[in-house]
């Protein structure tokens, strides 16, 4: 274990920007849930009117978990924030282990450090207790800030322990995870299909008699039911997985060599199937595009599956009606007008996130290896953008079928369904736009390449608090999702659009110019 502290003082350092975002991102999840709820919900009939309409609905409680003191603001929050607190925390856990383990290794670091005077331990158990920092500290201000905002204090403390103890747990399963896979990436992939095994079980066992959630960590945490007659018991099957999982990934450590994983990599065919740099382009985004698909076709689903009864949700209070009752029409029309634009910016989430994948690329120095050869950079650039514009057309297409096809299985309205799925379908455009933004902004500079998060977060902004903060409209127009008429609360009108396509094909054309003229990397 020699130089445990010194490796985690450096990571520390090394993290401090990342930590410091990470948390504050989780604790505004919990806060702002906080806050939106006493803004939405002007009297107490409102509330109990609420959670009546949850407590009936299946799929809301499959989304977040079981209903438990929904007439309370803390009820509230730990309904709506504890399984998706959760997992922000597992996911933060995960990239923390992986970082300062299998990657260290991967890149040759791990290697020159071990050549000091370190222990065989030490980088290990540096991560670890990297990640008990970054946990406690999630839960201890998640904890504190709902306290500020005046929640009971047994509830508070319980709802940050619980998502304290679920980055934990999450935490131990991607150690195992970095002794068994080959690579970082693998080990990314298995710890994320254990974060979504356990928010499925959870889901499964709410919606029934409740014995698969005794499986999940995400379920023990909800079990410590925070704001309704408290229960610590939970906790203890968290801090026992941790234990175990802890002592199993010392034990495969001592089987493995340093930078094998215990369960090799199958050996790929002995000829390439790829065909061409299309083939490639696909070959490495297929599994995200997957994954972005079944997530929109779920949330989709999710909210369809409200129904037309919507008053009982949405309040009548000046925050509700801002949000939910834009474009005029009526509260069932303007409240589903609103979920297609939340469906678009989730959508645009894949289409940043794939043209990034360029950038990926180059950092890895993966671009230069290919561009050595016969490939040039724009047929390069092309082949990945040709998967993020087709993958946002399929994921736009599945948030949208999922949202009419929830609404039809709870209403028996195939009609007002199909254009509520229509005008969701419309904003595959502004999606791209972002998409667009990301690659000319990569392309002229890749340390500009974040750029159309920045869009992103200000199209929410602008969606969520734009009438409340009352910001200026040309303001609000820079946002492309504010563009589109609130379909079917407003008439659709086709200038915006074509518009906006004219602009996703112009942002395209500049940004493969522009990366034609500067240095890769």
């Amino acid at each position: 274990m020699t130089g445990t502290l010194t490796l985690l003082r450096f990571h520390l350092r090394r993290d401090r920007l990342m930590l410091t975002w990470w948390v504050l991102g989780g604790v505004l999840l919990y806060y702002s849930q906080a806050v939106s709820t006493d803004s939405l919900y002007a009297t107490q009939a409102e509330l109990d009117r609420a959670a009546r309409g949850i407590k009936s609905n299946v799929a809301f409680i499959a989304m977040a978990g079981p209903a438990r003191a929904l007439d309370t603001i803390g009820g509230q929050v730990a309904w709506q924030a504890a399984a998706f607190g959760a997992v922000v925390a597992g996911l933060m856990s995960m990239f923390l282990v992986v970082r300062h383990t299998r990657a260290e290794e991967e890149n040759g670091r791990d290697e020159l450090v071990r050549a000091a005077v370190v222990g065989r331990y030490a980088p290990v158990a540096a991560a670890a207790l990297v990640v008990v920092v970054a946990n406690v500290l999630l839960g201890s201000l998640v904890a504190a800030s709902l306290l500020s905002y005046g929640l009971p204090g047994a509830g508070s403390w319980a709802l940050g322990l619980a998502a304290a103890l679920a980055g934990l747990v999450f935490g131990a399963v991607a150690l195992v995870a970095v002794q068994v896979a080959e690579g970082s990436r693998a080990a990314v992939g298995m710890t994320c299909a254990a974060i979504a095994v356990a928010y499925l079980l959870r889901a499964v066992g709410d919606t029934g008699d409740g014995a698969l959630s005794w499986l999940s960590p995400i379920g023990w945490g909800q079990s410590m039911r925070p704001y309704a007659d408290e229960s610590w018991r939970p906790a203890l099957l968290s801090v026992a997985a941790v234990v175990v999982l802890a002592a199993v990934a010392v034990r495969l450590l001592d089987r493995r060599d340093l930078g094998s994983g215990l369960w090799a990599t199958r050996p790929g065919p002995g000829r390439g199937r790829l065909g061409s740099s299309w083939g490639l382009a696909w070959r490495l985004q297929r599994g995200s595009v997957v994954g972005w698909l079944v997530g929109l076709l779920l949330g989709g689903l999710a909210f369809g599956s409200i129904g037309d009864d919507v008053g009982d949700l949405v309040g009548d209070s000046s925050f509700s009606q801002d949000v939910f009752a834009q474009g005029g029409g009526s509260i069932v029309d303007s409240f589903y007008a609103t979920l297609a634009v939340m469906l678009g910016l989730l959508a645009a989430g894949f289409t940043i996130s794939s043209v990034l994948r360029l950038r990926g690329e180059e950092s890895d120095h993966f671009a230069e290896l290919l561009l050595s050869t016969g490939l040039s950079r724009r047929r390069w650039a092309v082949s990945h953008l040709a998967v993020a514009v087709i993958g946002t057309v399929a994921v736009v297409a599945a948030g949208a079928l999922g949202l009419g096809l929830g609404f039809a299985l709870v209403t028996g309205d195939v009609g007002t369904a199909a254009t509520f799925a229509a005008a969701a379908s419309a904003y595959v455009v502004p999606a791209l736009v972002l998409g667009g933004v990301t690659t000319l902004a990569w392309s002229l500079r890749s340390a500009w390449a974040r750029a159309g998060w920045v869009l992103l977060v200000f199209g929410l902004v602008v969606l969520l608090f734009g009438a409340t903060l009352q910001l200026p409209g040309w303001l609000m127009d820079l946002s492309p999702f504010n563009a589109l008429a609130l379909v079917p609360a407003e008439s659709f009108s086709p200038g915006p659009w074509i518009g906006q396509a004219v602009l996703v094909a112009v942002l395209g054309i500049a940004g493969i110019a522009a990366l034609e003229r500067r240095d890769i990397d």
